[in-house]
């Protein structure tokens, strides 16, 4: 697959089989993100790769705590509007039960730590699919960042305190055996010449 067709028939995972991929593919998605863009060559964004069935538990279990202790805000992003539901209903697992989760976190205060970050997990989702795995971008645990329960179990994963999460993938095999790669149509993200 070369790169203009990993690109245009990247689609998000959010099924997957239980179990992990080899560690060698793994690693290539991790180097693909590694090897992101960023800031002045700054390299801060940490990756913190969690596979392990009791940690991915227990930091759902947190997220559903979280989510379940706010209030629905009619305002806020469907996807946020709908973590809380189901966390209410007792029914909210954020990373779909897939078997590997990739948090990325970056240095507070530093004005990049977003755009580095989304560099990585772009390129992580695209080097996903040329392997044949899939992927979803996750977002919960940005959100959730100031959360007292969240941050305290991240720095046992890993986390520093002069960081701060910046977002997520899940990774793992497509439940169908292969990653959806339908193009979506594009309707949206104008384009504008000055020539």
């Amino acid at each position: 697959m070369d790169a203009m067709e990993a690109i245009l028939t990247r689609r998000s995972t959010r099924r997957m089989k239980p179990e992990l991929p080899p560690k060698a593919l793994i690693e290539q998605v991790l180097e693909a993100g590694r090897s992101a863009p960023s800031g002045s060559n700054s390299q801060t964004t940490h990756l913190i790769v969690i596979s392990s069935p009791d940690v991915l538990r227990e930091l759902a279990a947190r997220v559903q705590a979280a989510f379940a202790a706010m209030d629905d805000d009619p305002g806020a992003y469907r996807s946020l509007r709908n973590s809380i539901r189901l966390s209410k209903e007792g029914r909210y697992v954020f990373h779909y039960g897939a078997p590997l989760l990739i948090v990325t976190a970056n240095k507070r205060g530093y004005g990049n730590a977003i755009a580095d970050s989304a560099c990585c997990l772009e390129n992580m989702m695209i080097a996903a699919n040329a392997l044949d795995l899939g992927a979803c971008w996750i977002n919960q645990l940005h959100w959730l960042d100031a959360v007292p329960s969240i941050r305290e179990y991240l720095y046992t994963l890993g986390l520093a305190e002069d960081e701060t999460v910046t977002g997520g993938l899940i990774l793992g095999y497509a439940a169908s055996g292969a990653p959806e790669r339908t193009a979506l149509p594009r309707s949206g993200n104008p384009v504008t010449w000055v020539e």
